[in-house]
């Protein structure tokens, strides 16, 4: 009898786990560790193997098998796999070096485990392990007392996050009569939920998801944990913190039509501010790139409440990639300060500036007149004229020099091509297994149409009137709101001078 490739995946994934625990075992030699990642490598290979010869959605016991099941613990397990390998010699000799690979390696399954569940009691079982398993690698450091007290406040948040999600599916299950997401998600299931009890369940969903996705007014928790190790921030900001775009995507059709996307639209929105302007004004490398990332979710759930949840993934895999990546590359990290440029190429700048409002204007224009007349879609063709020019400008018409120009426009055009490519090949992939047909209410695009305006039209004014009162403010607000709480700074770790003498010798 030959074995399916949802058993093979199975196998190796609990293979990869058992694992996991018996390294933590004393006896067992450190050695161990390299084999042990090279074990957690096959699972992704499997699913990469299912994703590109499986297109049917498949139902095996409580998992639900389809394209964007497949991509998503191929995402998230890779991550995980890269990270592992990055980690054998960067905390070697660390006292945790044990614990740190068996907790990413059950944080990195059982978050793989939400995105394959089909059953409810499932995912909150798999997402509360990734939850804690986040928890416990934020203070695994146990003889820091910064750790403890980040541990201990992210904790407190997520157990909230958990019981309200744990309160959305036992409202949602109650009222449908079904635990399955399939079954939950029906058309017949959803036409027995009254305006109010769907609206209930999608404002605990949002409230659910907002948390770890340290959005307003909760990225707090995110800004502290600056001072985990960096494969745990890596993993943190690739695999975790981006998963509340994929839980509205799974629940997608809950959402179709309901009110509660503006509630999203306008949390999102300030996070998007907030996250960016932290960004900015803050030195420290860890730092701007949590601000980064709390922009960045803030857009995907903007997209989310919009109703695109294909660029919501889209999104939420790349941003993962990407920013996992500057966390593993942040220890080399210099800031060169660069001087302006001179004022002598002002026309030519100039030139070159109306000539990207041209371009941008037709991409936009090309985009709208080439999708179909929904109300993302003019959204989108804004957004993307505006991200257009925003990118000719920064490299092309402030260039200094024509050969500075030409190579920024190149990289322009094949960073143009390589987008392309990709959305293509996601929507080729992806096509089948998320939603189609989600109605988003106008108001929602309306009001991001008037938000995406208002806040260009303020920053624009802002760069222009850096002396004003209102700049000095908006800037002081954005530093303090970035800013380390007291318990959560150590200038000088007692525990290293402890661990460095011990027992009236060095170490």
């Amino acid at each position: 009898m030959l074995i399916s490739l949802p058993e093979i995946f199975l196998v190796l994934l609990a293979i990869s786990a058992g694992s996991a625990l018996f390294l933590l075992c004393p006896k067992v030699p450190l050695s161990f560790v390299r084999l042990h990642v090279g074990i957690t490598v096959l699972p992704p290979i499997v699913a990469l193997i299912a994703l590109l010869f499986t297109n049917e959605t498949m139902i095996y016991g409580p998992l639900r098998l389809d394209s964007l099941s497949w991509l998503l613990a191929l995402f998230v397990l890779t991550i995980g796999f890269i990270v592992q390998r990055y980690s054998v010699r960067y905390l070697l000799g660390d006292r945790s070096y044990r614990n740190y690979f068996a907790l990413l390696t059950i944080t990195t399954t059982a978050n793989a485990g939400v995105w394959l569940s089909n059953d409810l009691r499932l995912l909150l079982v798999c997402w509360g392990i990734t939850l804690l398993g986040l928890i416990l690698l934020l203070g695994l450091k146990k003889e820091s007392s910064v750790a403890r007290n980040a541990a201990k406040q992210t904790g407190r948040l997520f157990a909230l996050g958990w019981l309200i999600l744990l309160g959305a599916v036992i409202f949602v299950t109650q009222a449908t009569g079904h635990w399955q997401l399939s079954l939950v998600l029906s058309k017949s299931s959803l036409t027995q939920l009254d305006v109010w009890e769907r609206t209930c369940i999608n404002l605990m969903l949002i409230l659910a998801v907002i948390i770890p996705a340290a959005q307003w007014p909760f990225q707090r928790w995110l800004l502290d944990s600056v001072m985990a190790p960096t494969p745990v921030s890596a993993v943190m900001h690739a695999g975790i913190v981006n998963a509340g775009g994929i839980i509205l995507t799974r629940f997608s059709p809950l959402f179709s039509g309901d009110m509660a996307h503006i509630v999203l639209l306008l949390l999102s929105s300030v996070s998007v501010i907030t996250g960016t302007g932290m960004m900015l004004v803050h030195v420290d490398y860890k730092r701007q790139l949590v601000g980064s990332t709390i922009a960045q979710m803030g857009f995907m759930l903007i997209q989310c409440a919009l109703g695109a949840y294909l660029a919501a993934i889209i999104h939420a895999v790349l941003h993962g990639l990407f920013k996992s990546t500057l966390f593993l590359h942040s220890g080399s990290v210099l800031h060169h300060h660069k001087e302006p440029a001179s004022g002598s190429n002002q026309p030519s700048s100039l030139i070159w500036t109306v000539a990207g409002g041209i371009v941008s204007l037709l991409v936009a224009m090309g985009l709208w007149l080439s999708s179909p007349r929904e109300g993302y879609q003019v959204i989108s063709a804004l957004t993307l004229g505006w991200s257009v020019l925003l990118a000719w400008t920064q490299l092309g018409a402030f260039g200094s020099g024509r050969l500075t120009r030409i190579t920024g426009l190149s990289f322009f055009a094949g960073a143009a091509i390589v987008y392309r490519l990709v959305h293509d090949a996601f929507y080729g992939v992806l096509q089948h297994s998320i939603p189609k047909g989600i109605q988003t209410p106008e108001p929602a695009a309306i009001l991001f149409l008037m938000i995406l305006l208002g806040g260009s039209a303020a920053g624009v004014w802002l760069a222009r009137h850096r002396s004003s009162a209102a700049y000095a403010v908006i800037y002081l607000w954005l530093v303090r709101l970035g800013e380390p709480q007291n318990h959560l700074v150590e200038s000088h770790p007692k525990y290293l001078a402890q661990s460095f003498f011990r027992g009236g010798h060095l170490r």
